[in-house]
């Protein structure tokens, strides 16, 4: 129960001391250093001008899927579509190589819009919700949660009056809204989840996914718009040189256009059934991840409104606003950004060192509150950890010190890392040492080891 009115009053899912300790820490070092949000971003994109563009973690797969499309394109263009125009003859023959190119560009800045924009991010709660926000009538043991005001992993929401669960998040610390997931690529709660694109390095969500129907369904045209003039052309070679067969023309007058047909061929396969998946999808109001994890089972579709509003609802509605503001200044005093960012000097540390050992900073710093929030975690008082340092060897005062006064900060440096380091294998030999004591006052005459409390430390 300390944990939990400890949760109450200070209302942060950092320790009241621990909060005072790197507060007089950021006014003692004088001028704080100022961040964005896009510096210390927790997930795992990438930001280009100064936080205006957010791609995946896997954004560089964008360079080869503008290859794929600009290569046969260019081959197109400069091989077949100038000579194509002239065989046909004006006014349709200027149209072959305008209209290519014309595609050709729209398909790149949808690719854009749908690469490099928020796709539904739902912002990082710095706290969970409070236990008396939660459903009461969700029904969890104390033996299996850790803790009698562990929050429920699910919530009951009603969606058109039907019974939709919703998830709680342990990353972002929040309940999921309906039809939202967390990308474990990019590591964010996305609003209206599709699924994660690795052909265009991001989320496809709430705020992008029509760029990401009129991406592919522009590149399924284009296929299909080079695979028949590519015939065409064939064709009209033939005719002009006195009926040769098609294999002669490819040979010996345009191996280009056999080329092209090829590739564009097995290419309007894949991206012509992506198109052709994702019609279906908009006009059931449907998502790739709903279709494929639950395929409403014998149960109605709560979000279909049938199929013009669907359709309406997803190309002719107006896009909604971000929920993040990637470029706003965020300050290493605020305590909740502390625990929403990554702040102080590990925000100039590449990510890889960040996990590796800078994480120090942020999930020791919140163990005991994951510990008791956590429906997946053993739940441990502070007391337990009282009674295990100082059982018999007057090491009480010592824990009461360590527990009122946090070990480290998340704005010291190396030599902070250094010490919490030094001073975590001390108390670690210290323990080790209590509990060898423990063993010979309470089990040497019997033979075994006195009972101690288990835990598990995350």
């Amino acid at each position: 129960m300390k944990g939990r009115s400890l949760f109450k009053k200070s209302q942060s899912p950092l320790p009241r001391s621990y909060l005072s300790d790197t507060s007089s820490t950021a006014s003692s070092a004088g001028a704080v250093a100022t961040h964005r949000v896009y510096q210390v971003w927790r997930g795992k994109n990438r930001f280009l001008c100064s936080g205006r563009l957010i791609f995946g973690p896997d954004a560089s797969s964008i360079v080869l899927t503008v290859a794929l499309i600009m290569t046969p394109l260019a081959l197109f263009v400069a091989f077949v579509s100038f000579r194509l125009a002239d065989l046909i003859g004006k006014p349709l023959g200027p149209a072959v190589p305008a209209t290519a190119m014309a595609v050709g560009v729209f398909d790149v800045v949808v690719l854009v819009l749908t690469s490099g924009r928020d796709p539904g991010i739902i912002p990082r709660s710095p706290r969970p919700p409070e236990p008396e926000e939660t459903d009461t009538s969700s029904s969890f043991s104390p033996a299996t949660s850790g803790a009698p005001w562990s929050l429920p992993p699910t919530r009951d929401v009603y969606v058109n009056g039907t019974v939709v669960k919703v998830k709680y998040c342990h990353t972002c610390m929040l309940y999921r809204p309906p039809r939202c997931s967390h990308c474990s690529v990019c590591n964010n709660c996305v609003e209206r989840f599709d699924h994660h694109c690795p052909w265009v390095g991001q989320c496809i969500g709430k705020r992008n996914y029509r760029f990401f129907f009129l991406f592919i369904s522009s590149t399924t045209f284009l296929c299909l718009y080079v695979f028949s003039l590519c015939w065409v052309n064939l064709l009209l070679i033939s005719k002009q040189y006195g009926g040769i067969g098609l294999a002669r023309a490819v040979a010996e007058y345009s191996p280009v256009s056999g080329f092209l047909i090829v590739y564009t061929f097995v290419t309007a396969w894949f991206v012509g059934g992506l198109t052709a998946f994702h019609s279906y999808l908009v006009c059931t109001n449907q998502t790739t991840y709903e279709n494929f994890r639950y395929r409403y089972e014998g149960k109605s579709n709560p979000f279909n409104r049938g199929a013009a509003a669907n359709v309406g609802e997803i190309f002719f509605s107006p896009i909604p606003p971000s929920r993040n503001d990637f470029r706003a200044k965020v300050s290493p005093a605020d305590p909740d950004a502390a625990a929403l960012y990554y702040l102080g000097p590990l925000s100039s540390e590449s990510r890889i060192s960040f996990y590796t050992r800078g994480s120090l900073s942020f999930d020791m710093a919140k163990a005991s509150f994951d510990l008791n929030y956590s429906a997946k975690r053993t739940s441990v008082a502070s007391s337990d950890f009282g009674d295990i340092y100082g059982g018999g060897c007057g090491g009480g005062d010592r824990v009461s010190t360590a527990q009122q006064q946090p070990r480290h900060s998340i704005f010291g440096g190396k030599d902070s890392i250094r010490k919490v380091e030094d001073e975590a294998d001390a108390v670690t030999a210290e323990l080790g040492k209590t509990m060898m004591q423990q063993q010979q006052q309470y089990g040497g005459a019997a033979g075994r080891a006195p009972r101690g409390r288990e835990f598990e430390v995350v």
